[in-house]
């Protein structure tokens, strides 16, 4: 299977699909955390404009205006029209050149456009996946199943301190703060490579 993982440095997603045979390049503006032979460091927009066609396509965009815990600097602002834009632009692209697609976004002003347009959009949580931590995460789903939680560590999680629950939230500031905020978790990715890897159609 011919896998995308648009806006993705860490290679976790990647990963996931490689350590099962497929065919992964990531993209991203920054270099990639893995093999750099495996990733396109550029726009994402002009690599789906170059007529590849993919079996499935799995999208990161920035969400840092799009964001609802953002709204308060956000909300009515040109930056988060413009973010949409964008966002809307690279969905409906990715439609046309991969057979399936997944965009990814905590919970989002997106969401609510890209349902309107025919996705299917399933709300997760790490601690559902083997993370005993915090974080609503959405998927809008274009000719995907919705994931099915993998590892439930609920119980153990309500153990744990606030802070540590809550990692992201909690997150002291620094330079790489926004990049490590944004990091995907690897029980994600392993089901969207377990679930998604075998579908008919």
């Amino acid at each position: 299977m011919k896998v995308l993982v648009g806006c993705e440095y860490s290679n976790t997603v990647s990963q996931a699909f490689r350590d099962l045979g497929h065919d992964v390049l990531s993209c991203d503006l920054l270099p990639s955390e893995g093999p750099p032979q495996h990733h396109y460091q550029g726009d994402i927009m002009n690599l789906l404009d170059g007529g590849r066609r993919w079996d499935l396509g799995i999208l990161h965009p920035d969400c840092t205006r799009m964001a609802l815990c953002g709204n308060r600097w956000h909300a009515g602002t040109s930056g988060r029209d413009e973010a949409v834009t964008w966002t809307t632009g690279l969905w409906r692209l990715a439609q046309i050149y991969c057979k399936r697609v997944c965009l990814e976004n905590p919970t989002s002003v997106i969401f609510r456009i890209l349902r309107q347009w025919g996705a299917d959009v399933q709300y997760v949580q790490p601690h559902k996946f083997g993370h005993p931590e915090m974080k609503k995460t959405g998927f809008a789903l274009h000719k995907l199943p919705r994931l099915k939680p993998t590892e439930d560590v609920t119980e153990y999680m309500l153990t744990l301190p606030k802070k540590e629950r809550n990692r992201i939230h909690y997150m002291s500031p620094g330079a790489d703060r926004g990049k490590e905020r944004s990091r995907f978790y690897t029980g994600f990715a392993e089901a969207m490579a377990d679930q998604w890897s075998n579908l008919d159609g």
